[in-house]
C-alpha cells in the first residue's frame, strides 16, 4: 500500500495499525536502498503539495 501514490499514510493506519515511522521502517528494510531513496522522494513531494497525503 505504501508503494501507492493514491493511499495516504492515514490510510495504512487505519488498516494496519502503522505509524509513518513504522512505514518508513518497514519500507526501508523491504526495499533496495535506492528504491527507497526515491520513494522518500516522492512521498516528500507529495507532501509539499497536498498537506493531507503521506
Amino acid at each position: 500500500m505504501a508503494l501507492s501514490d493514491h493511499v495516504s499514510f492515514a490510510a495504512i493506519r487505519h488498516l494496519h495499525g502503522l505509524g509513518p515511522g513504522q512505514v518508513q521502517t518497514l519500507m526501508r528494510s523491504h526495499l533496495k536502498a535506492g528504491s527507497y531513496r526515491a520513494w522518500r522522494k516522492r512521498i516528500r513531494q507529495f507532501g509539499d503539495r497536498r498537506a493531507h497525503y503521506k
